[in-house]
């Protein structure tokens, strides 16, 4: 017998060899038609494979991420099935889950699949589905699974091989399909109820353009055709959403193929935006005694060489760039955080004087591929709110706290309000990515974990997604469509300060290393505002709206009294325009509607002998007539109490 804890605290006893799938039986038998996979002591497994030591274990139902990955994974393989049948000859990628749903690359040699098809391939499907098909693992050898798709004739299978070694290599095999894959994946396919094929795209075989392209079909299945149509009205509203639609039509951000894919140029209206969230920020750490700096677009190759930014990034950075001086080489800035160590070391500090808290909106540079980008939340260029805070030792803690307040301050400001904290650890079975001693790297874990504590943070922990000089808090924000989005970020850093040499004097006056935290609560400004836009659907909050008021004359003659009106409130630091065109009102308030517009003032003959305004909110109407002053009092006190 072996001994089973679960998520409580129970503990029941199963014989040797028990399955997931009999436990969840032996619990309920709704249970076990609903559950989907199984963690064993950190590892996410098929229901179906036998435990045979003490473990604990977590079933993994729909409402789980970990449990959507299984059901959207095997849903890879059974689409995979279903083009099997379909496009006899059909050469495979690889099909992982993702964010919402999952994909396959796929090679159809000459043909091109389209829109149309994609209902077909759902109906075989469905079709292959029902049979309930049963997921069957399977251990290969390494000259076994070489075989098998040399018989196939899959080069791309057979390029993954290449990295993996007997006793590393597993088969699964559904219906008349088999595919190398670790796994994990349903027991059978029954639990696939509901199926939508949701785009297609191009994408290079292992993101490089130098490969030859590859078909990449995506789709989302789901456990209830319910939950299937609830997932469709929100696809329409996401749509409504889309950063990249709303900026257009708000007139925020463009793109140029002359200045290049990825790096976005603000226009006014996006400006402004971006401007009032810096100058929100900027005003908080004024209060916290950060201290503003600036540092270049671009710095030395070795200066990037010293902090390890170019042995991890340099092959995904922009090209080093060369001078007349042939010894000379510099990249684009991919990072801030080398050029602050360098201010920090300009400087001789005792141990009174840390903290120093440098502060920077600092535009970085990192080559993305092309069929990656998109829109504001993938670029090439981007501008972080980046702050890198010097302390000694015993004051990561406080300091990391603090941060923590400001962070939340952030999306409390700016309407997130849901939000998961990750604790994003080392991958201890694979150090060689990170840099640093295990000392230092124990030190700084133990650093986040009791401050996410001690602020009650709802965390969730991830081995292996550390930055590669030290561990870091994420913040995954859920915005009103469901979708999470990692925004702010804190690290803390005891690599970088080694690598730039960087000292204090201490109370005993020899010289000590201070410990560094990385801090974004923004995170890329570009990624945060395509984020921002979808959170509020383009109808920005008014003291981030780029045109507060919108005054509209009833009539040409009282263009002059609705100009003063606009005078009077860009005077008091509302941002307002006139629309003195020659149009009817009607189609002056509408187009004021469509552009989000907070609030509109109507002017005419009533207004004008009153030295009054008629005021009408966005989306509410009419709010009747105010004295000027009195409605600037009413937006000053709007603005001021979000």
């Amino acid at each position: 017998m072996i001994k089973i804890t679960f998520p409580d605290g129970r503990v029941d006893e199963f014989p040797k060899g028990v399955t997931g799938l009999e436990i969840a039986q032996k619990i309920s038998q709704r249970l076990g038609k609903e559950a989907l996979g199984i963690v064993v002591n950190g590892e996410t497994r098929d229901l179906t494979r036998p435990i045979d030591t003490d473990a604990d274990v977590k079933l993994l139902m729909w409402d789980d991420e970990e449990g959507k990955k299984v059901m959207w994974h095997s849903s890879a393989h059974l689409m995979a099935e279903a083009l099997e049948e379909l496009y006899p000859g059909v050469k495979f990628g690889i099909g992982p889950p993702v964010a919402n749903g999952y994909y396959y690359d796929v090679d159809l040699g000459e043909h091109e699949i389209t829109a149309a098809e994609l209902t077909m391939i759902e109906k075989m499907m469905l079709d292959l589905a029902r049979k309930d098909e049963k997921y069957v693992r399977r251990d290969v050898s390494k000259a076994d699974a070489i075989a098998y798709f040399k018989e196939k004739g899959d080069e791309y299978k057979l390029e993954l091989l290449e990295g993996l070694n007997d006793g590393e290599i597993t088969f699964y095999t559904q219906g008349k399909f088999t595919d190398l894959c670790r796994g994990p994946h349903l027991p059978d396919t029954s639990q696939i109820k509901a199926i939508k094929l949701t785009n297609i795209a191009g994408a290079y075989w292992r993101g490089d353009e130098n490969n030859k392209q590859l078909t990449r079909i995506y789709g989302v299945t789901f456990p209830k055709a319910k939950l299937l149509e609830e997932y469709l009205v929100m696809l329409e509203e996401a749509k409504k959403r889309d950063h990249r639609k709303l900026g257009k039509e708000l007139e925020l951000f463009t793109f140029s193929d002359k200045v290049g894919g990825g790096l976005p140029l603000w226009l006014p209206n996006g400006t402004i935006v971006r401007d009032q969230l810096e100058m929100f920020l900027k005003k908080e750490q004024k209060i916290r005694k950060y201290l503003p700096v600036m540092t270049p677009h671009i710095g030395k190759k070795d200066l990037y060489v010293t902090s390890g930014h170019y042995e991890k990034y340099g092959k995904d950075s922009f090209q080093p760039i060369t001078t007349p001086d042939s010894k000379e080489e510099y990249l684009l800035k991919p990072m801030n955080c080398p050029h602050h160590c360098e201010i920090y070391k300009s400087k001789q500090y005792s141990y009174k004087d840390l903290p120093i808290r440098l502060a920077e909106f600092g535009t970085v540079y990192r080559y993305e591929q092309s069929g990656e980008l998109n829109g504001l939340t993938r670029v090439r260029g981007f501008t972080v709110d980046d702050s890198h805070i010097f302390c000694r030792a015993d004051q990561v803690k406080e300091e990391f706290l603090n941060v923590i307040d400001l962070v939340t301050l952030v999306f409390n400001k700016l309407g997130f309000s849901e939000f998961t904290a990750q604790i994003s650890l080392r991958d201890p079975e694979n150090k060689t990515k990170y840099i640093g001693t295990d000392e230092n790297w124990a030190k700084a874990e133990r650093a986040i974990v009791e401050a996410a504590e001690e602020k009650g943070l709802r965390t969730i922990t991830e081995l292996g997604e550390a930055a590669f000089y030290g561990p870091k808090l994420d913040f995954m924000v859920k915005d009103v469509l469901g979708r999470s989005w990692q925004l702010g970020t804190i690290q803390v850093d005891y690599n970088l300060p080694e690598r730039f040499e960087l000292e204090y004097i201490g109370a005993d006056n020899q010289k000590h290393r201070p410990v560094m935290i990385h801090r974004a609560p923004f995170g890329s400004m570009e990624r945060f505002m395509g984020i921002l836009i979808e959170q509020c659907a383009g109808e920005f909050p008014l003291w981030l709206a780029p045109e507060q008021v919108k005054v509209i004359p009833v009539a040409e003659k009282y263009i002059n009294y609705a100009q003063t009106v606009c005078n009077i409130l860009n005077n008091s630091e509302i941002r307002t325009s006139l629309d003195d065109r020659n149009e009817k009102i009607g189609k002056k308030i509408r187009d004021a509607e469509i552009k989000k517009v907070p609030y509109m003032i109507i002017v005419g003959e009533k207004e004008e002998l009153d030295g009054t305004i008629s005021v009408r909110k966005h989306k509410e109407g009419d709010l009747g007539s105010f004295e000027t002053k009195a409605f600037i009092e009413k937006l000053k006190t709007e603005i001021e109490s979000i």
